[in-house]
């Protein structure tokens, strides 16, 4: 490993979750684990940036894989990558190191996810609450791998994501941060459909905007645009009287949701079906369903399991909001580590059985990588883009700023940075407006 190469290193470009909540991590390869693990599951519907970075940036990606497994320690490393994609297996198998091994997953949702993930590959069941790293791994992406090989020369200054859905030509872009949506959206060939909205990082996971003028951050895998009459539209758009009605008359408590529930399945102790009953004891109003605090809101239970398509899922994030409101925190919850073992393996969702549960099989699930930088000159740079705390500009209005430079530095904690990452302008311009978080740079040549 570079001797260049250090958490400080990491820190100082940037680098963050590049698909999630955007955890710095540089925090996270800062822990002492025995594993590592890549995770180019891709789970959410019609997105395909993972696979696309793999296949024409192999070598970057596992030299960021093997730099994560140096810097905390870790004896092995591990690729989880669906075993559909033979191709980029056949590509990565001659290119891994004795350190390395591929893992083939099963074509199903949410492979992607984190916890079932580590299960998949290591057969380790992380406890209610926890994170890989109680159990002595630290998983990142493929994305966030690229980024950590680069971050010697480069801090995170480009995006990838793939745009799908109702568009002419589905598409992966490369991208400067901070570029607006209408313009990945152009170079998708545009969209297709009427009233389209946009969801941000998928349909199963991703939050729903009409606003073509949001702008891509750090943590953007995908968008998914579907025109305003789809199904899931409506149900991403009804607001919570109306899912406290609906869930109220309509549940009949036949407890698909928790019998195919994520997290239910790994031995924890979280039960959509309860906090659907409770919708039907006058309670709606208060956090009563303690084990949604467990809930790792993959919608599973609202777009595949419930026959009635009703929302344990919503029903679930607005109970968990309220338990943490309430600092109600349940100690030492019970754990059933055998029962992953029982019942993970035939209870998982198929990718196309869920497309089609979806009503996105019309669509084309392709997006291959158009390599070439999207050009823009104007892009906002958000202070926030990471878990943590905002940045604050180190610009003002009025100067003129270099790609790669830092606009946006942590405030202090004490002696340290609060937790986040810093962030830097993605193109050559001038600062024209510093305003609700966000730094605008524009270059009019």
């Amino acid at each position: 490993m570079s001797p260049l190469v250090t958490p400080q290193t990491i820190a100082d470009a940037g680098v963050v979750g590049a698909g999630g909540a955007g955890f710095p991590t540089h925090v996270k390869l800062s822990a002492k684990v025995d594993s590592v693990i890549l995770n180019a599951a891709e789970c959410e519907p019609l997105l395909h940036k993972d696979k696309e970075i793999l296949r024409y940036y192999p070598d970057e990606v596992l030299e960021g894989l093997g730099l994560a497994r140096q810097l905390v320690g870790a004896q092995k490393s591990f690729i989880g990558i669906k075993g559909k994609y033979e191709e980029v297996i056949e590509l990565l198998a001659p290119k891994v190191d004795s350190a390395t091994e591929l893992c083939p997953l099963t074509d199903s949702y949410p492979a992607g996810d984190e916890l079932i993930l580590v299960f998949d590959v290591l057969h380790r069941v992380v406890p209610p609450g926890g994170i890989p790293l109680a159990v002595g791994v630290v998983v990142i992406n493929v994305e966030t791998a690229l980024n950590i090989a680069k971050a010697v020369t480069e801090p995170v200054v480009e995006k990838f994501l793939t745009i799908a859905g109702a568009v002419r030509r589905p598409v992966t872009l490369r991208v400067p941060i901070g570029i607006r949506l209408e313009e990945c959206l152009q170079a998708a060939g545009g969209v297709t459909g009427a009233d389209p909205h946009f969801f941000i990082g998928g349909v199963m996971m991703g939050r729903v905007t009409t606003d073509t003028n949001f702008l891509i951050d750090k943590t953007v895998a995908g968008v998914v645009v579907l025109p305003g009459d789809h199904p899931l539209v409506e149900r991403a758009t009804r607001n919570w009287k109306q899912q406290v009605r609906i869930g109220r008359s309509a549940c009949d408590q036949c407890s698909y949701c928790t019998e195919l529930c994520p997290r239910w399945l790994l031995g924890h102790p979280i039960e959509p079906h309860r906090a659907m009953r409770s919708l039907g004891f006058n309670r709606v109003g208060q956090a009563n369903v303690i084990g949604t605090a467990f809930c790792c809101e993959c919608n599973l239970c609202s777009l595949y399991s419930c026959p009635e398509d009703l929302d344990p899922k919503d029903v679930c994030a607005e109970n968990k909001r309220r338990l943490a409101a309430d600092k109600i925190r349940w100690q030492d919850p019970p754990f059933d580590p055998r029962r992953p073992v029982l019942h993970l393996n035939n209870r998982r969702a198929p990718m196309a059985r869920l497309i089609t549960k979806l009503g996105l099989q019309k669509f084309e699930n392709v997006g291959p990588l158009n390599e070439d930088l999207l050009q823009t000159n104007k892009v906002g740079i958000k202070l926030k883009q990471h878990t943590g705390q905002p940045c604050l500009p180190v610009v003002q209005e009025g100067d003129t700023v270099r790609r790669g430079q830092i606009v946006g530095q942590l405030p202090r904690d004490g002696d340290k940075p609060a937790l986040g990452a810093i962030v830097h302008a993605s193109i050559d311009g001038k600062v024209t407006q510093i305003s609700d978080g966000v730094i605008w740079i524009e270059n009019p040549y």
